[in-house]
C-alpha cells in the first residue's frame, strides 16, 4: 500500500512536470495578435502597434460617452466594470503585463499600494 502510494506520487509529479513543459512550449509557440496583425497585412511591428492602439483609444471614447448616459443600471455595478477596464488597461497597455510583469508594473503597484501619497 505504501509502495503504491510513491508510485502514484511520483506519477502525479511527473504528470505536473509535462504540463508545465507543455504549457512552456505552449506559450513559446503561440501567436500574438500583433504577430498575425504583421502577417496578414504586411505591415511592420510598429504600424500593427499603432493601429490597435488606435482602437483601444476609440474604445475607451466608447465607454467613456456610454458611461455618461443615463441608465437603469445601478452606478457601483457601472462603477465596478469601468474599474476593470481600467485595471486591464493598466497590466496591457505595454504588453503582457500580467504574465511577464516588468519594473513598470511592479513600481506602479508599489507607488499605489505601498509608498505614501505626499499631501
Amino acid at each position: 500500500m505504501l509502495y503504491d502510494l510513491k508510485i502514484n506520487e511520483k506519477d502525479r509529479w511527473e504528470e505536473l512536470r509535462n504540463k508545465s513543459l507543455w504549457f512552456k512550449h505552449r506559450r513559446e509557440d503561440d501567436c500574438s495578435a500583433i504577430e498575425c496583425y504583421m502577417e496578414e497585412y504586411g505591415v511592420t511591428a510598429q504600424e500593427a502597434y499603432d493601429v490597435f492602439n488606435e482602437h483601444v483609444e476609440s474604445a475607451w471614447k466608447d465607454v467613456n460617452q456610454e458611461f455618461l448616459k443615463p441608465t437603469e443600471m445601478p452606478t457601483e455595478v457601472l462603477n465596478r466594470s469601468l474599474n476593470l477596464a481600467r485595471v486591464m488597461d493598466v497590466l496591457y497597455r505595454e504588453g503582457d503585463g500580467y504574465t511577464y510583469v516588468g519594473k513598470a508594473a511592479k513600481g506602479g503597484i508599489t507607488s499605489l499600494l505601498i509608498e505614501p501619497v505626499a499631501l
